[in-house]
């Protein structure tokens, strides 16, 4: 933490732990549990130590041990006692709080060491349902609310897609088991965010069917030439941000007319989907809320 300069307002601390910023005044007045800077004009800003004792807190406070009681631990012990308390319910809560911080100090050990513990209790799979996806909703708020950069999310968001590659690569060693229909995801022209669709990708091949990836910003006609390779094309378009709710449904309507054909369809998935017009929804056509969703969808 000793090289990183991240100073954190009251709301700040708020938005990264849940715990209400009148209720962190009160701690810290009445039980002296942090140690905030002050400003010239007397304005409180906290350092990353702050913070991390705070997320080991509103563990601990979780676990129902009372403030009175965590004011009088050691700052070594607290780390210490959070550690021993450790459950399998608590654990998802301590690697998103241990992720956090990673991200706020663009720390990689921090991160690895965490990712490697789960992964000794945990599959990949739960790892990515139980952890990672709570994490980058979190972070989405985090942005949303300027408590962190671009940056941040950057740095968290390319381990985590290095994570997804050495599982993928894992997988796709082994030969498709499935021939009736081949899977080709894409993001639409603008779209960048891969990181729903490279976990897709992992769980499509890991089921036994062959997966194309084609990534981000694929134009329709090269979805066209697809048709020229393949037939019983499952495309699966995820649309987080583009297109943009005044353009989603004209973009549907040129999928089908242009692209689908008597042996192809099309999924959608991702935020954009709540604006899909409901009557374009057809035998060729599917929308699903979640990856947990659309993945249980393939094994039926």
């Amino acid at each position: 933490m000793n090289n990183v300069k991240n100073v954190f307002s009251i709301k700040d601390l708020e938005n990264i732990t849940g715990i209400k910023a009148h209720t962190i005044r009160i701690w810290e007045k009445r039980y002296n549990v942090l140690s905030p800077i002050r400003t010239e004009t007397n304005i409180r800003t906290y350092d990353l130590s702050n913070l991390q004792k705070l997320l080991n807190i509103t563990l601990l406070h979780n676990h129902g041990y009372k403030i009175s009681k965590i004011s009088k631990l050691t700052d070594k012990k607290i780390p210490e006692l959070v550690n021993e308390i450790i459950s399998d319910k608590s654990v998802k809560h301590h690697a998103i709080s241990s992720f956090k911080m990673a991200m706020m100090n663009f720390d990689h050990a921090l991160f690895f060491s965490t990712y490697n513990k789960l992964l000794s209790e945990k599959s990949f799979r739960s790892v990515f349902y139980e952890v990672f996806i709570p994490l980058l909703e979190e972070i989405g708020l985090l942005w949303q609310t300027d408590t962190i950069t671009p940056a941040h999310e950057h740095f968290i968001s390319y381990l985590i897609k290095q994570k997804l590659l050495n599982n993928t690569e894992i997988v796709q060693s082994k030969a498709p088991i499935y021939d009736d229909k081949i899977f080709i995801l894409y993001l639409p022209m603008n779209e960048i965010h891969d990181l729903g669709l490279m976990y897709l990708n992992y769980e499509i091949i890991n089921h036994g069917y062959k997966s194309i990836y084609l990534g981000e910003s694929v134009p329709l006609d090269s979805l066209k030439d697809m048709k020229k390779y393949f037939d019983n094309i499952t495309y699966i378009c995820y649309s987080t941000v583009e297109p943009n709710k005044d353009l989603i449904n004209d973009y549907i309507k040129q999928v089908n007319d242009e692209v689908l054909d008597e042996t192809s369809n099309l999924w959608v998935i991702g935020r954009m989907i709540q604006n899909i017009d409901p009557k374009l929804i057809s035998e060729k056509i599917s929308t699903f809320s979640s990856i947990k969703e659309l993945v249980d969808t393939i094994t039926y």
